[in-house]
């Protein structure tokens, strides 16, 4: 028998905050408008971009000058929310953040002199704070090493610049949000779920909380079972539009029985809300289930966090009436799960999305739009 604790795993790191003169370069701008990138640095870069770490800058320099050599490097387009100026470190770093939307404890800090890591520390502790001399170790570190690299993580940085842009022409836009909507030229995708897809499917239903309907984390090995299972459909939803990919938003488990299907999950990522994508995946699976001529039972869990899905459901109408068809499902011993009901009618196609999915009661791939 041991007294040892289990070893927690570091919380991964989402955003790594770069100071520039004498860590990310060789010397200090503002006495040599040369600066070097080492090779050593310029490989960290890449390689924390591509297991999906932003990275930004934070550093005590005038913007313009500073900017124009991270571009001459070849580098600029890896940095993201950059705060170049001549304030207080940890208000930057805070600004980071904030504007990234990432607690405290996922951002961490990499500069050479003691004294600013210090003043972060002290401001922001949460934050973790990196000597210089430590940036060429960083990959090998457990806290910038994810479990899994998924495709939506590799290109993740390419993501939030596109949502910046997107976020930039909304600021601008001044007619109804449905017309904005349109003219994003939003596709939505719902196709069934591979073994490819799993790393992604099992991360959206584990950090999805506002928009999912139960809570469940479906681990790997679980999900390989549905997959496997052809009583259940694992659905994958991805979003694309004019400015670029959103990547994976949504994932669907439906259990299929005679005459009614069993909604065990839906969740979707909070990033497209304000874009009702749970709406148009809701009301899509309404209609098909009305197509297949089904009722729809749907669980949820409520928590503190999930009020919107609630309302959702209840605004397609889902409800607690009895039905005959509930008994051909299995009570479900965890007392919290609600299952709500549905007879499901034809629905309308969505009219600021072009949609393509599957048929689930039959083999032919649908359109809409």
């Amino acid at each position: 028998m041991t007294d040892e604790l289990p070893t927690v795993p570091p919380v991964t790191v989402k955003c790594l905050v770069w100071d520039l003169d004498d860590t990310l370069w060789q010397g200090v701008l503002l006495e040599d408008e040369q600066v070097v990138l080492p090779d050593p640095i310029r490989a960290v870069i890449t390689a924390l971009d591509a297991r999906g770490i932003l990275q930004s800058v934070c550093s005590r320099n005038d913007h313009e000058p500073a900017w124009a050599r991270l571009c001459a490097l070849g580098v600029a387009e890896y940095f993201v929310a950059p705060q170049i100026g001549w304030g207080r470190k940890s208000d930057a770093v805070q600004r980071i953040a904030d504007r990234l939307g990432f607690a405290l404890g996922t951002v961490a800090f990499i500069d050479d002199q003691p004294v600013e890591r210090a003043e972060v520390a002290f401001h922001l502790p949460q934050v973790r704070c990196y000597d210089a001399g430590a940036a060429t170790a960083l990959l090998d570190r457990p806290e910038f090493t994810p479990t899994s690299v998924t495709v939506d993580a590799r290109r993740r940085r390419q993501m939030y610049q596109a949502g910046q842009r997107r976020a930039d022409e909304q600021a601008r836009f001044t007619g109804p949000a449905e017309d904005f909507l349109r003219s994003l030229e939003l596709v939505m995708r719902i196709r069934r779920a591979d073994a490819a897809d799993l790393s992604r499917v099992e991360e959206l239903t584990l950090r999805t909380s506002q928009m999912n309907a139960t809570g469940v984390h479906y681990p790997d090995q679980a999900l390989r079972a549905l997959l496997a299972d052809p009583r259940y459909e694992v659905l994958v939803t991805t979003l694309t539009d004019r400015f670029g990919p959103h990547g994976a938003v949504g994932v669907l488990v439906l259990e299929k029985h005679p005459g009614v299907w069993h909604l065990r999950l839906l969740a979707t990522s909070c990033r497209v809300v304000s874009f009702g994508t749970g709406t148009v995946l809701l009301t899509w699976l309404v209609d098909q289930a009305a197509r297949a001529g089904v009722h729809l039972i749907a669980d949820f869990r409520p928590n503190d966090r999930n009020r919107m899905m609630e309302i959702a459901y209840r605004f397609a109408g889902f409800d607690e009436e009895p039905c005959a068809c509930r008994d051909r499902i299995a009570v479900d011993s965890d007392r919290a799960v609600q299952r709500l009901h549905l007879a499901a009618r034809r629905q309308p196609a969505p009219s600021t999305f072009h949609l393509t999915a599957p048929d689930l009661a039959g083999p032919a791939t649908v359109g809409a739009g």
